[in-house]
């Protein structure tokens, strides 16, 4: 069986809770990518949190979970669909870590911020 990974996509928010339209995008984040990587038989959509960062309380975020099988390709198709779709593409970050193994950490490997290098849920 091929390796699989983690994949987050996460967007910064104001709130725990977030606004309308953050719940409006999460929604089509979801469903964008879980269509996008399924016909590429790429990976699916695992879940999402949203509220308080864990490593910084008085931050919150949106995390969108999908769990891919190739890793390369999977953060370059997540960013053309949230690019091409118009879904808060220049406030995304994106991380990955090996599935399984909860010993690891998330690894930034995109941010659409010029400067960005740290990564935390």
């Amino acid at each position: 069986m091929s390796e699989k990974f983690w994949l987050v996509v996460q967007y910064t928010l104001n709130s725990a809770k977030g606004s309308q339209r953050d719940n409006w995008l999460r929604d089509k984040v979801m469903e964008y990518l879980e269509l996008t990587l399924a016909d590429a038989d790429l990976g699916s959509v695992d879940g999402f949190d949203m509220g308080k960062c864990i490593s910084d309380p008085k931050k919150f975020a949106l995390n969108i979970f999908c769990v891919v099988t190739d890793e390369e390709r999977s953060i370059a198709m997540v960013k053309r669909v949230l690019r091409e779709s118009r879904l808060d593409y220049t406030r995304i970050k994106i991380a990955t870590m090996p599935y399984g193994k909860e010993e690891e950490t998330y690894t930034l490997k995109y941010a659409s911020k010029k400067g960005v290098t740290d990564f935390s849920l």
